[in-house]
């Protein structure tokens, strides 16, 4: 499990699974021969995306980012589709660290597409149930309303299976919510209308969790946004907005999808500067 030290802060990435998607849907108007020069692609054009949970600790509280994809929760048609060959060992990654599933006191989720939410329940028996059941589930007010009411594109991701065990475990907020000192989720759109970012402000350190808005980090550039958003032109204000002010703050960016690396400093010149790298990360062309 890979790491980042940010001062008394520790990020360690879990396994929650991977898809491989589409290339040119994660691109959108890129042209393959711009895009293919910084992330790999296999022979179907996919391109592998992680789907890792990040755990932390802080004030005394266990804390995930997203939850993975879950196991046993997709069809053998949906795992085709959505090249699924590796599902979630979040449970063992957390039993690593001294951590049940139990004990986990935040879930913070950026948004509630299929294959950030799959993780919150697990199948027990004939039904769903919570896989954290002691968790307080936070999520924007706006994503929170759309999962629970789809409409015609994205009923395809918002599943009422991912939301219906969960609900007495979700906590909602308008634009902006502390849930614990210094760490921040801030309503956003663009990927999906309630998407949401996280910042972490630590140990003079500060971290930004761009979620789909910058899946990888081959999508650095405001333009690159994916076929999937919903709102590409407010992915590309919060992406100009966010990203100038982090670079010239020498920032971390971190993943949940990255399948190359977990987290990235960049100058404001836009060059890696210092980099955690994921092991066995596909390989760059």
């Amino acid at each position: 499990m890979e790491k980042l030290q940010a001062g008394e802060l520790t990020l360690t990435w879990l396994t929650g699974g991977v898809t491989n998607m589409d290339g040119g849907a994660m691109f959108g108007v890129v042209p393959k021969p711009l895009w293919s020069k910084k992330y790999a692609s296999n022979d179907k054009n996919q391109i592998e995306l992680r789907t890792d949970p990040i755990f932390f600790q802080l004030d005394g509280k266990n804390i995930l980012i997203e939850s993975g994809i879950g196991n046993s929760r997709l069809t053998e048609k949906q795992m085709r589709n959505y090249g699924v060959n590796e599902e979630s060992k979040v449970e063992e990654g957390l039993a690593e660290l001294g951590v049940t599933p139990a004990d986990i006191d935040m879930i913070l989720m950026t948004h509630m597409h299929f294959d950030h939410a799959l993780g919150l329940t697990k199948v027990e028996g004939d039904n769903l149930v919570p896989a954290f059941p002691n968790a307080v589930i936070y999520t924007s007010e706006t994503e929170w309303e759309e999962m629970r009411h789809p409409n015609i594109r994205s009923r395809n991701t918002y599943w009422k299976e991912n939301w219906e065990a969960i609900a007495h475990q979700v906590q909602t907020y308008k634009e902006e919510i502390e849930p614990v000192t210094g760490v921040k989720m801030i309503h956003t759109g663009g990927h999906s209308n309630g998407h949401s970012i996280i910042t972490i402000e630590q140990g003079g350190e500060w971290l930004i969790h761009m979620a789909d808005l910058m899946p990888t980090h081959a999508h650095q550039n405001a333009l690159w946004v994916l076929a999937y958003d919903d709102y590409p032109m407010d992915s590309i204000a919060a992406k100009q907005k966010w990203l100038p002010e982090a670079m010239k703050r020498k920032a971390w960016f971190f993943f949940y999808h990255d399948a190359v690396y977990r987290a990235v400093k960049w100058n404001e010149q836009g060059e890696i500067i210092e980099s955690v790298k994921r092991e066995k990360a596909a390989v760059q062309s």
